[in-house]
């Protein structure tokens, strides 16, 4: 109703607009006189008018001297008769241009039809306005149950991909390259009696391509490809979702070989029974039609489902078991590789200059997904048009590295002289202990520039890829974290300790803690202790059963207690020795407030140089003596 009220406005609205419109047109420019009969007959008399033109009762009148004016005449007689019952002189008429105007046969019945024709056409304008809006009501309740899925025609050149479209997970591909066989030639299969998969369940963290790889196998096979998101089948009412579920297939299986694309499945395909509506509950509606039309798929049928999720372990068993989702295909994060073939494919588009070295960018992020790296290149665009630059050079792709890590900077966050000197010692601390340390990761840069909720950072990249961690590089990265701490409490004192390092305190006991309980790396054994279960009978919730009596815990917290004092033992014992070092960096962070890779090795491997050749010096001085 408030729909049709608005249109209703809108209509009027716009007829007022063209009525006021026309009149302005033919309103005239200048206001005309209007006279009396007698005194144009006295006029005509003195030779003063030119012009006479007649349009019913209605005279337009021209005077010698181009002045206009009007009359009105009786409807029943003519000019003549009307000018000669005023006295007229006969003669001077004649000299006067008299011309009569005709009415239009058009108009004339307008003028008789319309008055009562109008309010007809507009009671007829207005129900054929109401059974428009009925109608589409209509249809829109008869379409309510359809489905939403969008179709990737494998005839659009401009949207169609490929393997070559998507990099890395070269594993993953040679997987999928059965599936796109099976579509292409599913007699070849068939004959050997083998059954075309039905279904292929995409697993891996946000942003690994899963969408993109199922778009590249419809690209390879060249079939259409039905997209859809879990959510879209999800109503609130009952029985929609089903409903939808069953329209999709149905036009997957008319345009056969087809894909189906499910993502974010887990929106429908969490574990039966946890729901709040017992098996009349929506999701369970549509996750039941699913594995319907999964199940009744014809052995002929080439149609296969693709789902994707980064939540495997909520999803039911039922979506699971062979039949259905018979393949699993895992897209981990990209190696230093894939991510150099990544940011090659993303950076086709953009001018990048000639100092640019993908791979150097490759290396400095580990841990980076395929969209997190689409987004380094496009924050690195963003960043050389703000500057002015055409081209986008090598220190705004390092510095989208940081931007998409921390936030943008904030030099306009007002830190005092002591908070940036209590910063200073804080970073430096964290850097100088990565830098003694090997087994930590190697420093890339330092600053004291906020970024995010940070107000400062040691930016610290490992050089390869590390998919298994020891115990010492835990204990290293434990100094590490503690660095910071430490050196505000060595410089500043411990009455001065500030807030600073509560992140650090967090991650650092966080770390211990998994060491105990989840990598047996402690005096404890060879055993984890607790497990974490995720309820979702209300939405996401961890909760963790403790498997361990109440002796265990506190030998726990004993243990985590002693794996975080011998971190911070180690980081005082380092930073004692390189107090000299902690001061120079301190200072060229106050000074500069930023500190490159290069510049930081010189400050801390050039002194370490020198203090080894000492001390070199001095025992062959001695052994001499």
């Amino acid at each position: 109703m408030d729909k049709l009220m608005k249109n209703t406005s809108y209509i009027i609205l716009i007829f007022l607009l063209i009525a006021g419109m026309l009149i302005l047109y033919n309103a005239p420019n200048q206001k005309i006189k209007e006279v009396p009969l007698s005194e144009l007959v006295t006029q005509i008399n003195e030779n003063k008018v030119k012009k006479i033109e007649v349009d019913g009762t209605n005279l337009k009148i021209e005077l010698q001297d181009g002045t206009k004016e009007k009359a009105a005449k009786e409807m029943q007689s003519s000019l003549g008769e009307t000018l000669n019952g005023y006295g007229v002189d006969k003669n001077k008429l004649r000299a006067v241009d008299v011309k009569i105007k005709q009415p239009s046969v058009a108009m004339t019945w307008a003028g008789i039809i319309l008055p009562f024709l109008l309010p007809f056409l507009l009671i007829a304008g207005f129900i054929w306005f109401m059974m428009r809006q009925a109608q589409r009501g209509n249809s829109q309740a008869l379409s309510f149950g359809l489905s939403k899925a969008r179709m990737l025609n494998p005839k659009d050149k401009k949207r169609r991909l490929t393997f070559k479209d998507v990099a890395g997970n070269k594993e993953a591909k040679e997987e999928m390259q059965e599936f796109v066989d099976f579509l292409r030639h599913p007699q070849k299969f068939l004959k050997m009696g083998a059954r075309i998969p039905k279904g292929m369940l995409l697993l891996g963290p946000p942003g690994t391509g899963k969408t993109l790889m199922a778009k590249a196998i419809a690209g390879e096979a060249n079939v259409p490809f039905f997209n859809i998101s879990g959510s879209e089948f999800v109503e609130m009412f009952v029985g929609v979702g089903a409903s939808r579920v069953r329209d999709l297939f149905k036009q997957a299986k008319k345009n056969a070989p087809s894909i189906i694309f499910i993502d974010e499945i887990d929106a429908v395909g969490r574990h039966r029974g946890a729901g709040l509506g017992g098996g009349h509950d929506e999701r369970e509606q549509t996750l039941n039609q699913i594995l319907v039309e999964m199940d009744g798929f014809e052995t002929d049928t080439n149609v296969i489902v693709i789902a994707a999720t980064n939540r495997p372990d909520v999803l039911d068993p039922a979506l699971l078991r062979p039949g259905r989702f018979d393949r699993r295909i895992t897209l981990d994060l990209p190696d230093i590789k894939d991510r150099e073939a990544i940011l090659e494919i993303h950076a086709k588009n953009k001018p990048l200059a000639k100092n640019v070295n993908l791979k150097i960018i490759a290396q400095r992020t580990p841990g980076f997904s395929g969209a997190d790296l689409a987004n380094l290149l496009n924050e690195a665009a963003i960043l050389a048009a703000r500057k002015g630059k055409r081209v986008v050079h090598m220190e705004e792709l390092i510095e989208a590295i940081e931007k998409v890590l921390l936030g943008p900077e904030r030099k306009s966050a007002g830190m005092n002289k002591e908070e940036k000197k209590i910063v200073a010692y804080h970073e430096a601390g964290h850097a100088l202990i990565g830098a003694i340390l090997p087994e930590a990761d190697p420093i890339q840069k330092v600053s004291i520039i906020s970024r995010g909720r940070a107000g400062g950072y040691t930016l610290a990249v490992p050089e390869k890829d590390i998919h298994l961690h020891s115990k010492l590089y835990f204990q290293s990265e434990m100094a590490v974290l503690l660095g910071g701490y430490v050196a505000e409490k060595e410089i500043f004192g411990e009455e001065k300790l500030t807030t600073g390092a509560s992140n650090d305190l967090e991650r650092a006991t966080h770390m211990a803690r998994d060491l105990v309980t989840r990598y047996g790396m402690s005096s404890l054994g060879p055993r984890t202790f607790g497990k974490k279960e995720e309820l979702i009978f209300l939405g996401k919730e961890i909760n963790e059963e403790k498997d361990y009596a109440e002796s265990t815990a506190e030998k726990i917290d004993q243990e985590v207690s002693r794996f975080i004092q011998e971190a911070e033992e180690k980081a005082i014992r380092i930073l004692k020795e390189k107090m000299s070092i902690l001061e120079k960096l301190a200072q060229t962070l106050l000074k500069k407030e930023t500190i490159e890779k290069e510049e930081f090795d010189q400050i801390v491997f050039g002194e370490n140089e020198q203090e080894e050749n000492l001390e070199e010096k001095k025992n062959n001085s001695e052994i001499k003596k």
